[in-house]
């Protein structure tokens, strides 16, 4: 897949038309955020760090709705521009990762290359029948087992660990993956179409009269900040514990990035005192080769 570090999209290399029939109205709270993305996706891995902070800030007026973009159907069909296999894909995650500062491990790409990112989208799908909440947090742990664990998410073996390790109900699991699920995934894909949703991360800030506004492509903060106060200026940012008690009370696993973000801290800054914590044992780490996860005992 072609992911462009400058514009910070990952793109599908297929042409495709918008509708502007299709009604994406906030439901709950005033504001949704429609997010296409995919799980071997670099750059939305590169945005995770921001759209923490949104939520930490201003989750009082958004939820979030996540939606799959089949960034790989397969190599066959794919015909990318500068990425036409795996062995091209691999450099790319490496000049990724340092570029987002995201642990993120090319090797992947050429000791277990993935055939497809179809099936980790369909498997969220399938997450997603069971619970929301269970749903994020399996695509944050299948996107660790692919950018730093060099684990192929396109297996079904890892899939379903995954799915274990975040509290699914793995044969309820296993019985949507190769049911329901893949309907939804391709509903998925057939409003990413209409929407006119060429590469990814794509994010719709939609208000309650269907007011849009898109950020397309990894953005600085104030970027997607300020696509939520477009449409809903009276939000007032929320002030929140940054000690790290508090932050891997809610997030049970860190990049040093997305500690550094949700910190108020330089990258350096965040190394440094989580290398500390993890030497008082405060906190757990991950080592891969291009940078750590970190994660409350």
């Amino acid at each position: 897949m072609h992911c462009d570090i400058e514009s910070g999209v990952c793109e599908i290399p297929v042409t495709q038309q918008s509708s502007e029939d299709t009604n994406m109205a906030a439901a709950q709270k005033p504001i949704k955020v429609l997010y296409f993305t995919d799980p071997i996706c670099s750059s939305c891995w590169g945005i995770d760090p921001q759209l923490k902070k949104l939520a930490l800030e201003y989750g009082f007026y958004f939820e979030i709705e996540y939606r799959m973009g089949g960034l790989l159907q397969s190599w066959e069909t794919y015909g990318g521009r500068d990425v036409n296999g795996p062995v091209s894909v691999a450099k790319h995650w490496e000049e990724a990762g340092a570029y987002y500062e995201m642990p993120i491990d090319g090797d992947l790409w050429l000791e277990d290359p993935l055939l497809s990112s179809y099936p980790p989208s369909i498997a969220f799908k399938a997450a997603q029948l069971q619970s929301e909440a269970k749903a994020v947090k399996f695509l944050r742990r299948i996107k660790e087992m692919v950018f730093l664990e060099k684990k192929s998410i396109a297996r079904w073996e890892n899939l379903a660990l995954a799915a274990e390790q975040t509290g699914l109900d793995v044969v309820q699991f296993k019985a949507d993956f190769e049911g329901k699920a893949v309907t939804l995934f391709q509903e998925d894909l057939l409003l990413a179409r209409q929407l006119g949703v060429r590469g990814f991360p794509t994010i719709f800030v939609t208000d309650e009269q269907d007011n849009r506004v898109l950020v397309y492509g990894s953005r600085p903060y104030e970027q997607y900040k300020q696509g939520l106060l477009q449409l809903y200026p009276e939000a007032r940012k929320q002030e929140y514990d940054k000690a790290y008690t508090s932050l891997f009370g809610k997030y049970s696993t860190l990049t040093t990035k997305e500690y550094a973000v949700i910190a108020g801290m330089n990258t350096a800054e965040a190394d440094a005192y989580l290398r500390e914590l993890h030497a008082e044992g405060k906190i757990g780490k991950y080592a891969s080769k291009n940078g750590a996860l970190w994660m409350k005992q």
